[in-house]
């Protein structure tokens, strides 16, 4: 039985429905002096590693202070703009009553994510996905540059061995990051990733979506997963 839950945010728990963007290209400004004509793939990848290589689309060379900047007015931009988040984006169907049922069946939660930490806080407190997640526990965009890297530092923060964990992901990224440390995956089909591909990248389990809780909290209580 898994004893900790690692969620992704974005198309796993939640969808903002463009609003994430439009903060992005606003912090990004801010932080370059340079409007955001494009955005590198952001899909499973990391804040810092999405501002460095969008930063490289425009001709720019960044650093750590730079992404500092940037991580700070997205940040910003977040609490500016909650109330757009709020009213254009939206907790995916299932999601609330998912982390209800882990949390009463006594499974620590937390996040594994690509957003900087202010940001996922914001992000979750927005549709009251929040209170449930132990956030000390958890690894953030601001931390590593990939997901093994993120899911590493999480298992390490929570002090739980990769046995005892579960991600729950939509993108082959989110695989990754589990196969590479250990901890089982239980993909979501809520992204752009189809189930097939997230078969094709090894999750361990495939769901259409978080609406069916009872499958969910098997496939996390379970001692072992056969492939879905």
């Amino acid at each position: 039985m898994a004893r900790l839950v690692l969620w992704d945010i974005d198309h796993t728990l939640i969808d903002t429905r463009g609003v994430g963007r439009e903060l992005s290209a606003t912090a990004f400004q801010q932080a370059t002096g340079q409007p955001m004509r494009e955005q590198a793939k952001i899909d499973g990848i990391t804040e810092q590693v999405i501002f460095r290589e969008t930063a490289q689309l425009h001709g720019i060379t960044t650093d750590r202070a730079d992404f500092e900047r940037f991580a700070q007015a997205l940040a910003e931009q977040h609490v500016t703009r909650a109330s757009d988040l709020r009213e254009r984006g939206h907790a995916l169907p299932g999601a609330a009553a998912a982390v209800s049922a882990l949390a009463a069946a006594g499974v620590l939660q937390t996040v594994v994510s690509g957003n900087v930490r202010p940001v996922a806080e914001i992000k979750l407190a927005s549709f009251g996905l929040d209170r449930r997640i132990r956030w000390d526990a958890g690894a953030y965009g601001e931390d590593a540059d990939t997901r093994p890297e993120l899911v590493k530092l999480a298992l390490q923060r929570s002090g739980t061995p990769a046995r005892d964990a579960a991600l729950v992901g939509d993108t082959p990224a989110d695989v990754a990051g589990g196969q590479a440390t250990g901890v089982r995956v239980i993909a979501v089909a809520t992204g752009r990733s189809a189930s097939d591909d997230l078969r094709e990248a090894g999750a361990d389990a495939v769901l259409d979506d978080l609406t069916d809780t009872e499958a969910l909290l098997r496939l996390i209580t379970a001692d072992t997963l056969n492939p879905a």
